[in-house]
């Protein structure tokens, strides 16, 4: 598939600034796919002849008129960049990538574009290469004539700019060609426990973690599923998604509950959130630059924008106020749930649907207990209603039936006295 044309705005000054743009199309040559190089006419071009380049907008005119299906760049040896190629590490349709590459990734932070195929990255750097080779396994590193078919395609969360990264160069040439170790590459879709010290993401958590209470999981899930709100959370925490856009407005949703009944504990957070039925491979996905998963952005997230948290010993008008969420934490959510989550929109306020803040004659366990109980006899009573509206119903559909049964019954029987005609048997009987 012929991957999307790049736009001015998309692209750094660099780059543009310079007229070392050529046109490509993929051929079949011997029952391989292989790139051809063509100038802005259509003709042959080539990365050693200077005559074949021309500018960003003639190469772009000509790529949309037809004749190319792409543009790209030529690197020469008299220009700063260097490109950092690394192949056959990511998923085209899911996105997923391997570990080894987004450390990559994240280690150089500089302009970073999703290749044609999908498959890959490359990342355009300034700096200067050490000597030696520049090509093992999925990884090259390149500081001299070439080509770069420029998509435009850039990966969200890295900088759109073509940093200075020399001593980041010098360590990973040193790292995979100096002492010439393979890459280890690790599936980012793995999924492994929050606690583990295997996992270098949701370490991180400890960073983003609110004040924590002493809940017990089970006690949060108590909480949650008698509060106010505890139909809603009790229908996410089963897996069901229905009224909300997508899955992932639906998992953002529970995570603003979690977040404000853990007190914003992180680790907390996503240990509950792997045994509820919202669960998914995705929550372990690294998603982001930074090498976090989708589950540990939408832990932080939730916490940023919880401005107050439970607390069993006493509420408090507010426990820790939101943080304003970046642009990248921002989801575009225009639902609102801080008041049906038990948040009151005015800090001062206690919160709503929660237990009050003066000590309970029974203690505020039994209290627990006592709603769950209630609850649960609520719920016995709704099934027993049911149960009964459905005999209801059966009852009514029988009597339908045998009435109508009766009615055609009965038009038979006129019919047959209509073709005997008049009789005084018939007018006694009646």
């Amino acid at each position: 598939m012929t991957p999307p044309l790049p736009t001015r705005e998309q692209l750094p000054d660099d780059l543009l600034e310079r007229a070392n743009w050529v046109g490509w199309r993929t051929q079949t040559r011997s029952g391989a796919e292989t790139t051809v190089l063509k100038d802005a006419t259509g003709g042959p071009a080539s990365v050693t002849d200077p005559s074949t380049w021309t500018t960003f907008d003639e190469a772009l005119a000509s790529a949309r008129d037809g004749p190319t299906d792409g543009v790209g760049y030529v690197f020469t040896d008299d220009d700063p960049f260097v490109v950092v190629d690394i192949g056959e590490c990511r998923d085209s349709e899911t996105g997923a990538t391997e570990r080894w590459a987004w450390e990559l990734v994240d280690r150089l932070d500089s302009r970073t574009e999703v290749t044609p195929s999908g498959t890959g990255y490359r990342v355009l750097v300034r700096g200067t290469l050490p000597s030696g080779g520049g090509r093992t396994g999925n990884l090259e590193l390149s500081d001299g004539a070439g080509f770069f078919p420029v998509t435009g395609d850039r990966l969200e969360g890295t900088s759109a700019a073509i940093a200075e990264r020399s001593d980041v160069l010098a360590a990973i040439h040193g790292a995979y060609f100096e002492a010439d170790p393979e890459p280890s590459p690790t599936p980012a879709v793995e999924s492994v426990a929050p606690d583990s010290p295997e996992t270098p993401v949701d370490a991180r958590l400890d960073e983003v973690s609110g004040p924590s209470n002493d809940l017990a999981d089970d006690e949060v899930i108590d909480r949650a599923s008698t509060a106010v709100n505890g139909v809603k959370f009790t229908h996410l925490w089963r897996g069901d998604t229905s009224g909300y856009d997508d899955r992932d407005e639906a998992d953002a949703a529970l995570c603003s509950i979690l977040a404000f009944w853990t007190a914003g504990d992180a680790r907390q957070m996503c240990r509950l959130f792997r045994d509820c039925g919202l669960f998914r491979p995705k929550w372990d996905e690294v998603a982001h630059a930074d090498g976090s998963t989708y589950g540990a952005k939408t832990v932080h997230r939730a916490i940023r924008e919880t401005s107050e948290f439970y607390d069993p010993s006493g509420w408090s008008s507010a426990v820790r106020p939101a943080a304003t969420p970046t642009d990248e934490d921002r989801r575009g959510d225009s639902r609102s749930d801080s008041a049906l989550d038990g948040q009151s929109d005015d800090p001062g306020s206690e919160p709503r649907g929660l237990p009050p803040t003066t000590a309970s004659p029974v203690g505020e366990r039994e209290a627990f207990d006592r709603f769950s109980e209630l609850r649960a006899r609520l719920d016995e009573a709704v099934d027993e209603n049911q149960r009964l509206r459905d005999e209801l119903d059966a009852e009514r559909e029988r009597r339908r039936d045998l009435e109508a049964r009766r009615r055609g019954g009965g038009d038979g029987e006129r019919d047959e006295k209509a073709g005997r005609g008049w009789s005084l048997f018939d007018w006694l009987r009646s």
